[in-house]
């Protein structure tokens, strides 16, 4: 008999210590495989093979493949542009009436009067769908809109209300809607970022990056921004002096030194995150020239989204170039319009709209009907809102304070029912009544149109599963199509 198996059976208990020894190193090796799995750290030497932004799978087929976010920063006017309030023109001039109760604010109990919409209401399209003469080309797009009036928010003020709508949460620091979309799909393009951020000129946002920043998740899952103007994207050329072959070979040699640093430093993710950011822009220097360049587009189109008018150019090139974004498989596009004041209309609500309609309002439409046309909408989830509505009640008389109890939010394709009012503030639109719809329902939305279970879509951070979502959210199915 085998020495070693006769020793076994006389001690049978060493040999349970030695089973029991075995399979829990066995069983932490599985655990550990798993977590660097979960990170993306296993695989061969090159960090190409680990890049974040490959394609996923999504949970279920999605409705929409691609999302364009248009954020109006500062807060438009609900009851100004989408949500028509009959009660509001019969008691403007009066006070609150006492059945809608004190109303805190920033600026504790509100007591200015009512004051009436600034422009009549009228139906558009086969669906009926009432929306001011603020927006007379979104009216032509009636029929594709689903306006949701119940939405509402946790904060009256604009960096928390931003971050909220962004990330989920009042607080700065969580990942946004555009990294969880990210981190979830990874990008169609290898050439191009997951994620875009096209920002109004002239001026940031309150709140700033960290609304489209990745929070916990992974750096490289951020919003990339490109400028406005005619150079979105600085430094795509090499310079003259260095070939192409010359280039590749440079960057192969820092690749492998890279590789070998991040090795050595535990896969860091700041680390990780430069090396993939450099790889990126190398690809992008042969993808972003083309894609960024809407002189290919026809002087149809370029009317179409008011390109080459005072008013409507800048808007206008910006979701042009959202729609070339999404048309080559970048995952995630938002644009901002107003800069830190925007839409927050707190001494004059009709001079303030009337700026910004004027702006925006033909570069939407076009953007949605030109979507239409090329076979893209089906499958491109067009978003329209900002961080809050505004309060029924005047403020310096002819202005509106910030109102995050009831405001109204857009979708456009991607799977939603085209010419579709959904829930209800109440008689006034101060806050919402029916079929209420929080920003955490919003977000598990999005992320269903998307293909996403926003309740599976989790990252393991200090101790914990975090999700888009935190605790609560459910999908608004009485929208999709």
């Amino acid at each position: 008999m085998n020495p070693a198996l006769e020793k076994n059976m006389r001690n049978p208990v060493g040999s349970r210590r030695e089973f029991l020894q075995r399979s829990g190193g066995g069983l932490g090796a599985i655990a550990l495989a798993s977590l660097l799995g979960k990170n993306n750290l296993l695989g061969g030497s090159s960090t190409q093979s680990r890049s974040p932004l490959a394609p996923k799978h999504s949970h279920f087929a999605p409705r929409a493949k691609r999302v364009i976010y248009l954020f109006m920063h500062g807060g438009p006017s609900h009851v100004d542009l989408f949500d028509p309030k009959p009660d509001l023109i019969k008691y403007s001039g009066q006070s609150l009436p006492e059945s809608f109760g004190q109303v805190m604010t920033r600026r504790k109990v509100a007591q200015n009067p009512l004051l009436a919409p600034l422009k009549p209401f009228h139906q558009h399209g086969q669906s009926g769908l009432s929306i001011s003469e603020f927006l007379p080309h979104m009216g032509t797009v009636a029929d594709q809109l689903c306006v949701i009036k119940s939405c509402h928010g946790d904060s009256v003020n604009h960096p928390q209300s931003v971050y909220q709508m962004n990330t989920g949460s009042i607080l700065m620091g969580r990942p946004s809607l555009g990294s969880w979309v990210a981190y979830g799909l990874g990008s169609e393009n290898q050439n191009m970022p997951g994620f875009v951020v096209l920002t109004q000129p002239g001026g940031g946002i309150k709140g700033g990056p960290p609304a489209w920043g990745s929070g916990y998740l992974p750096a490289t899952f951020q919003g990339t921004t490109m400028r406005p103007g005619p150079k979105p994207i600085l430094n795509l050329h090499p310079q003259a002096s260095i070939t192409a072959d010359r280039q590749v070979a440079t960057l192969g040699l820092i690749n492998q030194l890279n590789d070998q640093h991040l090795k050595a430093r535990d896969y860091g993710d700041e680390l990780s995150a430069r090396i993939n950011a450099y790889e990126l822009a190398f690809k992008m220097q042969s993808a972003a020239p083309d894609l960024v360049d809407i002189n290919q587009e026809s002087k149809a189109t370029k009317s179409l989204y008011g390109i080459g008018e005072p008013e409507t150019d800048e808007f206008g090139t910006r979701c042009l170039m959202a729609r070339r974004l999404v048309e080559k498989g970048v995952r995630f596009v938002q644009l901002y319009s107003g800069d830190t004041v925007g839409w927050d209309a707190h001494e004059d609500v009709y001079k303030n709209h009337s700026l910004y309609c004027r702006r925006t309002d033909k570069p939407v439409a076009g953007l949605i009907t030109d979507l239409k046309q090329r076979g893209l909408l089906d499958d491109t989830l067009v978003i329209w809102g900002g961080e809050f509505g505004r309060m029924p009640m005047s403020e310096q008389g002819k202005g509106r304070d910030h109102n995050p109890w009831g405001y109204s939010v857009l979708f456009a394709g991607g799977g939603t029912k085209g010419g579709l009012s959904y829930g209800q503030t109440d008689a006034i639109g101060l806050r919402a009544a029916v079929n209420k719809v929080h920003v955490h329902d919003l977000h598990a939305t999005i992320l269903h149109l998307i293909g996403l279970d926003h309740e599976q879509l989790t990252y393991f951070h200090n101790g914990r599963e975090e999700r888009l979502t935190d605790v609560s959210g459910y999908v608004v199915k009485d929208i999709l199509s």
